[in-house]
């Protein structure tokens, strides 16, 4: 077990050095520095002036050499400050991060809640209208453009109906439970559609696979109840697949739904790290995307665990008992 673990913090560290500097390079070699916003902001700076700002911020130097400047002043703990929000780096994060989490939570959760119990209904009767009917569902939630759909919501409850604010969240730190609530029914009702088909069809066919094993046609030639068949044989087998899915949706929740967070204006990580990449933000733009990479690694390694949790056979060396 602390073997695995010792090699899986391994990895992960390797993993964001790389993107560390992966993304560094892409955000400094996008057209434009801070400095150029800074001119075409105000006109009237001179050349002069350009030039100090540029080597005050360490922008005159090699890529190479401000991307190491910039390593080693993270591993002491400094991730520098935002440009965009004048504030330190985490400070920005701390609201988007929040409101993504509300958001993304919730959409995760009530998504798992409806899509695998429709995939499991959907494979005991391959074929059968309600698996036409559940496959029709699957595919129109994929089909469905989630800002196409934000927008047909908002058209309907707030500018036709007037139930629900048309975006942003309560800004309001003392706003009660239901009034916070009503920011986030719209956003939650586009992305979870969204994300109910896929989950959907992987839960589906990984069941229909299971059941065709031979182990599932001994229980049932010994008289197992269908239920138990269903949840207690294959639905834990069925979910090895599905689990790799979650794990990787598991980032998501982390770095945001972009467009639906700018169609509803919600002030989270997908629209924070959108507005740093086109403001020439590195920093946050940066840490951001990198804590989007962590939070996936540590989606895969919850879905390792869940591996040697829902097969006994495995362990954490990888190989099965």
């Amino acid at each position: 077990m602390m073997r695995f673990l010792l090699s899986r913090l391994f990895q992960v560290l390797a993993v964001l050095a790389v993107m560390s500097f992966v993304i560094y390079a892409l955000i400094g070699l996008m057209p434009g520095d801070p400095i150029d916003l800074m001119i075409s902001g105000n006109p009237k700076i001179s050349s002069e002036d350009a030039a100090r700002l540029r080597a005050l911020q360490g922008l005159d130097q090699p890529l190479l050499d401000r991307y190491i400047n910039w390593f080693v002043s993270a591993i002491n703990g400094d991730f520098g400050y935002s440009r965009l929000l004048s504030k330190p780096v985490f400070q920005a994060i701390g609201p988007a991060f929040i409101n993504t989490l509300k958001l993304m939570s919730v959409v995760f959760v009530v998504s798992l809640l409806i899509a695998l119990p429709l995939g499991i209904l959907a494979s005991r009767r391959p074929r059968s209208r309600l698996d036409y009917i559940i496959n029709l569902v699957a595919f129109a939630g994929v089909s469905v453009p989630p800002f196409w759909l934000a927008i047909l919501l908002i058209i309907l409850f707030s500018v036709t109906l007037g139930w629900l604010p048309a975006g942003g969240v309560a800004m309001d730190n003392n706003a009660d439970f239901f009034e916070t609530v009503k920011y986030f029914i719209m956003p939650v009702v586009a992305l979870t559609i969204a994300n109910i088909g896929s989950h959907t069809r992987y839960m589906r066919a990984s069941m229909i696979e299971t059941l065709k094993c031979d182990y599932i046609r001994t229980a049932k030639a010994k008289g197992v109840p269908e239920n138990k068949i269903m949840l207690g044989h294959a639905l834990r087998n069925a979910l090895m697949p599905v689990v790799t899915i979650i794990a990787l949706d598991f980032g998501n929740i982390f770095s945001g739904a972009l467009i639906t967070e700018t169609v509803f204006s919600i002030p989270g990580m997908g629209k924070l790290i959108y507005d740093a990449i086109m403001g020439n933000d590195f920093n946050l733009a940066l840490v951001a995307l990198l804590f989007a990479t962590f939070m996936t690694l540590a989606g895969n390694f919850i879905a390792d665990i869940a591996y040697v949790v829902l097969d006994p056979r495995l362990s954490f060396s990888g190989q099965k008992k």
